[in-house]
């Protein structure tokens, strides 16, 4: 029986190549030329409708060769396709062979040893020219370990995070927020702590959920948790919730429980708002309800100012980097001055976060800051500490 003919495709812009290519095989029994192409969306277009069993790609041609070969691996997956260079570039095979090529040679390779390479990859067998397999080898090799690295680092982090949304290892803390003109807790702030492995601060487990793509899972975790406590009513609860777990909805039905009882959701940073609107729509329908809304870390960036602008705020917390020696820094107090006149104007409370001496705490009250939070005011405890009239913090004397 006649043996079936090995179809094969020429891509290269250079015509004298080209038509050596073509000269070559059309010189041995066992293959036949289907098409010549000068650049990679005709060899993509040859490919698609010849269905060649090889495909010989110049990684140069106007296209690219590696845009050629995940083109060809598309639309016609048998094809195997080689590259052709006159460089034995490492980073170019490298690159080839991760588009989909399972060949390599370079062009000033004896005539046979192509034809060769074609026969070769027409059954399935991988083809490099001999002076550069050995560099390749070892190349691939590294990446493919730096690949199964990422993967396993990758799956460690999903595993932690997912212990973190079932709540393993996760308590809430709750801080208290002042009044600074009655002198009495106004609010606390719900702030997560992780004793998981491996011991860190909230925001890093927050930014690995995020890189793993279970952010609004996490903080829709924590949340709930939060929400669960038994608040005392004269006082509200902050809570902090990323722009996509608002978008994302998780928390509405728990959110509607709570309406009229003293909930403030502060908008945190975990990732960039890309749709204001949408965002501000959202909570438009539960501050309708009676819940707060707050700016956190007011004076760290231009991305708490956005906030303010295009959310209009209930309250402002001043970022602790502001509050941090206040008393001291004239410049710090200019800013802080703006934002409580904002406030005035805008119909918003500020918060001072990060008091720790008696000097800021003095020089806030003193510029008309409303409400303070900071380790002088008391630190994060748990519920049943942070809620007790005998255990809780008192008005540092």
């Amino acid at each position: 029986m006649k043996a079936k003919l090995i179809r094969v495709l020429i891509a290269d812009d250079e015509e004298v190549m080209r038509l050596a290519l073509a000269d070559f095989f059309a010189s041995d029994a066992r293959f036949a030329l289907v098409g010549t192409a000068t650049d990679a969306d005709s060899a993509a277009a040859l490919a698609r409708d010849l269905q060649p069993d090889v495909a010989l790609l110049d990684v140069r041609m106007p296209g690219g060769g590696q845009a050629a070969a995940k083109a060809i691996a598309i639309c016609s997956p048998t094809t195997k396709v080689i590259a052709l260079s006159a460089t034995d570039d490492r980073e170019t095979v490298l690159q080839m062979i991760a588009s989909g090529a399972m060949g390599y040679v370079v062009k000033g390779t004896d005539p046979n040893e192509i034809l060769e390479a074609a026969a070769r990859a027409s059954i399935g067998q991988s083809t490099l020219s001999p002076d550069i397999a050995g560099g390749v080898v070892d190349a691939v090799a590294r990446e493919l370990h730096r690949e199964i690295d990422a993967a396993r680092l990758r799956a460690e982090g999903l595993a932690r995070i997912e212990r973190a949304i079932d709540l393993e290892g996760v308590g809430i803390y709750y801080q208290p927020i002042w009044s600074l003109r009655s002198r009495s807790i106004a609010g606390f702030e719900a702030l997560a702590r992780f004793s998981l492995e491996p011991q860190r601060t909230p925001d890093l487990w927050f930014v690995e959920a995020g890189v793993v793509g279970r952010v609004v899972e996490l903080v829709s975790a924590v949340a709930r948790l939060a929400l669960a406590a038994e608040i005392p009513d004269q006082v509200f609860l902050a809570i902090n919730l990323s722009p996509e777990t608002i978008l994302a909805d998780r928390l509405g039905s728990i959110l509607q429980g709570r309406i009229g009882r003293g909930v403030v959701i502060e908008v945190t940073e975990h990732s960039p708002v890309g749709d204001y609107p949408a965002l501000a729509e959202r909570l438009a329908e539960w501050r309708n309800g009676g819940v707060r809304l707050a700016v956190d870390d007011a004076g760290s960036g231009y991305a708490s100012l956005r906030h303010i602008l295009q959310l209009k705020p209930d309250i402002i917390k001043l970022d602790i980097s502001l509050t941090r020696d206040i008393d001291k820094d004239a410049g710090r107090r200019a800013l802080a001055a703006g934002f409580v006149a904002f406030a005035e104007a805008s119909g918003a409370t500020v918060v001072s976060e990060g008091i720790e001496t008696r000097a800021e705490l003095d020089t806030v009250i003193d510029m008309g800051v409303s409400l303070g939070q900071g380790y002088l005011l008391g630190r994060p405890a748990r519920p049943e500490t942070a809620f007790s009239e005998d255990l809780g913090p008192s008005w540092p004397g």
